[in-house]
């Protein structure tokens, strides 16, 4: 999952007063921009740059739903589809495609859903397949003499995997950011997580699964309260607060206030989206083969890859023979915490391999 955003479920008393704060978390963790009170913190140059280089935006209409597509580079090199994660969107990789966009033509979609695409009655895997199958044609991936590599962040991740399992000819090979399968840990696994976060001089964030439901998003009154709500799932202090505050911005959408008042601002996914998406088709099978080269890049410090590691009953589908990057000091969100070192790790991996 990639990102936790209050859905507005919540009861509280006065609905004239914000929602208070997770009193779970550590502050840094429940509302990691709050000290900036909607103002963007200091940002290094390499970052300004990045995103001085705007992509190509457009939609791009696949099944009666609008699909947000972002690309950069030039037609005719090799191609790369940037997928994001769970109520995640296209920017998420817009500080780290420009970094690929001297030797790809790189393209990053929003998911139905999330981000600047439409909303759906029901979703699907194989339906987010053929959202960035559709994506990679109208970015021209196609054009290039090899076929485009598919990279997908934890749920985009999954999302790749699947279409590397269902649809190994779309693709030339496919490349995971932190990505693991399955539900939420079990009492034993958070109780063994802690212990370890203990040990080694860490407070322990207690788990959460997002609550999302077939419910409206809540719509804040100003820009500067809704930045207040955002924060990460799994929950976490977020490596580099310019980033996340560029994220969480591009989280948001200009909405009418209940009361009339006004528009304020209310996040862009879909919060029923989990309450409509059917998952039985990525494990329909006991055994998913993986034809195309795979690999995977995650975090150290990640509690999704933790969930799959000795000593735990869950299966990993990602085959043992896959390479794996490990990227120092970085929780699931990588991008977020290490930019640069996920920017190395990528063009590094996509220049040796695969073969």
């Amino acid at each position: 999952m990639a990102e936790q955003l209050d859905t507005g479920v919540k009861a509280v008393p006065d609905e004239d007063q914000p929602l208070p704060l997770d009193p779970g978390l550590r502050p840094e963790v429940a509302s990691p921009l709050l000290p900036f009170k909607g103002q963007s913190p200091a940002a290094p140059a390499w970052f300004h740059e990045a995103v001085a280089k705007r992509p190509e935006r457009t939609l791009v209409p696949v099944d009666g739903a609008n699909i947000e597509l972002l690309v950069w580079g030039e037609r005719g090199k090799p191609g790369l589809i940037l997928v994001h994660g769970n109520s995640a969107h296209a920017d998420w990789w817009s500080f780290i495609a420009p970094f690929l966009a001297d030797r790809y033509r790189v393209a990053a979609m929003s998911l139905s859903g999330m981000g600047g695409s439409d909303w759906r009655d029901k979703y699907s895997f194989e339906t987010f397949a053929t959202e960035i199958y559709e994506c990679a044609k109208a970015a021209g991936l196609y054009d290039a003499p090899v076929k485009p590599i598919y990279i997908g962040h934890s749920f985009g991740g999954a999302q790749v995997f699947y279409s590397a399992a269902h649809h190994p000819d779309r693709m030339r090979a496919c490349l995971l950011v932190d990505t693991g399968f399955g539900g939420p840990p079990t009492p034993e696994e958070i109780a063994q997580w802690e212990a370890e976060e203990r040990a080694a001089g860490r407070t322990p964030q207690p788990f959460r699964m997002p609550s999302h439901r077939d419910r409206p998003n809540k719509v804040y009154k100003s820009l500067e309260e809704a930045l207040t709500r955002f924060r990460f799932m799994p929950p976490q202090v977020p490596g580099n607060l310019f980033i996340a505050d560029f994220i969480a911005r591009r989280s948001l959408k200009p909405a009418p206030l209940p009361d009339g008042a006004g528009d304020g601002w209310t996040w862009r996914f879909d919060p029923g989206l989990w309450m409509k998406l059917d998952r039985t088709g990525m494990f329909s099978v006991e055994d998913i083969t993986v034809t195309v080269p795979m690999a995977h890049i995650y975090g150290d410090r990640s509690e999704i890859i933790r969930r799959h590691g000795p000593g735990s009953r869950r299966r990993d589908h990602i085959p043992a023979s896959v390479p794996r990057i490990v990227i120092p000091d970085s929780e699931h969100h990588v991008m977020v915490d290490q930019p640069l070192a996920l920017v190395a790790a990528m063009r590094a991996t996509l220049a040796l391999w695969p073969a």
